[in-house]
């Protein structure tokens, strides 16, 4: 075997399957797989799905299937060798040198495993036997009764110096392999190699496939020098390449659309009992960009869970440090901080599912975490400090290596430096008050202030996301996107694949776009005539003229057919972006009342009014467009 099964595992691990395959298709997300035209069929309606979590592509029209290595002999017509060495130096895996040694080496890995199988058993058979009466007696205190003890397969390493390493060698196991697997302390001043693990709680340590290739032990004893103690590094485990729990975890990953990661086994352990079968943990290091990568295999959208304390907030802005410069479009993270001095097990023993549940909800979209860090580390209350802040979140977002998200970011963060002016906030002083308005919630009370009220509406009226350009089916936004292209289809090429994206709520708006997007797949070149054909056919003239009565009069020059198109392309690009926005904002509003009805904090309170504010900002904006508007028109 020229390639070993654990070579070609890791270059799928590293290459999802829609990069490559997206290199020759254009795919698009469809719920939690990726779809676009066959590339062994012509075709017009999709009938290609790849699949990252399966790291598979099914083409239902030609019904080949196969992974990325079949993909490129498929489409290339490159051999099996041609095609691994390709994407293995994509990858940055090194391939082994042909040679009769392959086999061999090989054959020693599977030997690895299977020697790892035998130490896991014996953990497991010691906890059940009388010498891991204290172990169990631990294990029942924290609540992991033999039914988890089973699942996550936890054993215990008894006081023993030699104990495992006179098991395996009764199987005939040698010596040096179990110093190269990290179950015996070996070096040049060790006379007699002996167990690293020694009165210890083990958890073994699964590859994706469920093969166990580590182990990491708690101490027993409160004086251990190391409370908890992982494997070294090994032919088989590579700490900063492999998320416990992960082999157990995929799953309900792909089935919830989700992935939590915290950062210890035993609150892997608790997230599930708490009813989150879907988390992974760090193995107690900080995350890095294999770990970041693995997790996006598996969710677009990981939530990352970090204990409550100073050590949480350090991790927490490591992650971030490290998964900003890789984030790519429709893939980023959501931050929850747990209670201070609490972990997810302490959390679920003294407030139940119930508790690890609002931690959860309130998770906050990274860009929150980068701007709230920046903010926090000083005042903002001269323009010296401001320039400061704004040269430093700058710099950050542009690390960020994806041109589309990093233009995105610097949007976002330069809309809410703007608030940061006293021309937005005259009376402005201290923390960071999207829009510039004054809220005595988020300083320190002074005396003769009223207490807080965490009910009271702070920003825009509770009705703006209601109003016209936010959201019901009278959005003046929709209408003009819709509308413009009904009477412009020669835009429909530019503009159909936005168009699809968008998320409606006006039926018409629905209806017409669905007439639009037919035409746009058509062959022959959009013409009007033939769009108010379609629309006359389809019963939905009236539909239209209702659409295009809800355009707000500022946009009502995108409706002459004589319309100048290169502002018009502009113009619906603009508009796009801010429909997206305004959605994305609705529905971050939604989740900030829930969090503040469940529970009036500070953080919170904070968190609503920050939404409201930069919904205000798209409201003015548009406002202040429609007056330009009819300024001008008065002029002229």
């Amino acid at each position: 075997m020229r390639y070993p099964p654990h070579i070609l595992e890791e270059i799928r691990n590293r290459l999802p399957a829609s990069d490559v395959v997206g290199r020759r298709v254009k795919l698009k997300k469809a719920g939690r797989e990726w779809r676009g035209l066959s590339p062994f069929n012509a075709e017009k309606t999709p009938s290609f799905y790849v699949n990252d979590q399966k790291q598979f592509y099914h083409c239902f029209s030609s019904g080949k299937h196969g992974d990325i290595f079949s993909f490129l002999i498929e489409t290339e017509g490159l051999s099996f060798p041609e095609a691994v060495e390709r994407l293995a130096g994509e990858a940055g895996v090194s391939l082994p040198a042909p040679s009769a040694d392959t086999r061999e080496m090989e054959t020693k890995r599977r030997g690895a495993i299977e020697v790892m199988e035998l130490a896991t058993a014996w953990f497991e058979e010691r906890l059940a036997s009388p010498a891991g009466a204290a172990g169990r007696a631990y294990l029942d205190r924290r609540e992991l009764g033999p039914e988890i003890r089973s699942r996550f397969r936890l054993g215990y390493a008894p006081a023993d110096r030699y104990g495992l390493r006179d098991h395996l060698a009764a199987k005939d196991v040698d010596k040096a392999l179990m110093g190269e697997l990290g179950l015996l302390v070996t070096g040049e001043d060790i006379a007699v190699p002996y167990d690293r693990f020694r009165d210890r709680i083990i958890f073994p340590i699964a590859d994706v496939r469920g093969r166990v290739i580590a182990f990491g032990g708690r101490a027993m004893q409160a004086d251990a020098k190391a409370k908890y103690l992982n494997s070294p590094e090994t032919p088989l485990f590579h700490k900063g390449q492999v998320l416990y729990n992960l082999n157990q975890a995929r799953k309900a990953a792909h089935d919830r659309g989700t992935l939590i990661s915290v950062e210890g086994y035993i609150d892997a352990i608790a997230m599930t009992l708490a009813g989150y079968p879907n988390t992974v943990a760090q193995l107690g290091t900080a995350l890095t960009e294999e770990q970041l990568a693995l997790m996006w295999r598996h969710a677009d959208e990981p939530i990352l869970c970090f204990d409550g304390d100073g050590a949480g907030q350090r991790a927490a802005n490591r992650t971030l440090d490290v998964a900003l410069p890789m984030l790519e479009p429709g893939r980023s993270l959501r931050f929850a901080m747990l209670p201070e001095g609490q972990d997810p097990d302490d959390l679920l023993r003294s407030g139940g599912a119930a508790a690890i549940d609002k931690v959860v909800e309130a998770a906050k979209p990274l860009v929150e975490v980068l701007w709230s860090r920046a903010v926090e580390t000083g005042s903002t209350d001269t323009p010296e400090r401001r320039a400061g802040l704004a040269k430093t979140l700058r710099g950050l977002i542009s690390g960020i290596r994806d041109e589309t998200v990093r233009s995105y970011y610097r949007d976002e963060i330069e809309e809410r430096l703007r608030g940061l002016s006293p021309r937005s906030a005259p009376q402005q002083r201290g923390a960071y008050q999207p829009g510039g308005r004054q809220n005595t919630y988020l300083r320190k009370p002074r005396p003769g202030d009223p207490p807080p009220s965490p009910r009271l509406t702070a920003g825009p009226s509770a009705g703006l996301a209601r109003s016209n350009g936010f959201s019901g089916s009278g959005s003046s936004r929709e209408a003009m996107i819709v509308a413009s292209l009904l009477v412009h289809p020669e835009l429909l090429g530019l503009e159909a694949e936005d168009l699809a994206a968008l998320d409606l709520e006006d039926p018409d708006a629905v209806a017409l776009r669905s007439l639009l997007l037919d035409r746009a797949a058509d062959a022959a070149d959009p013409d009007v005539a033939v769009v108010e054909n379609r629309l006359a056919r389809a019963g939905l003239e009236a539909a239209s003229a209702r659409l295009a009565a809800r355009v707000r009069p500022g946009d009502r020059w995108a409706l002459d057919p004589h319309a100048d198109l290169v502002k018009l392309e502009d113009a619906l690009r603009q508009a796009v972006i801010l429909h997206r926005k305004a959605g994305a904002l609705n529905s971050e509003l939604r989740q900030a009342e829930r969090a503040l009805v469940e529970e009036e904090t500070e953080a919170n309170f904070a968190w609503l009014c920050d939404v409201k504010e930069r919904l205000a900002v798209i409201a003015g904006a548009e406002t202040e467009a429609d007056l330009q508007d009819t300024n001008d028109s008065t002029v002229s």
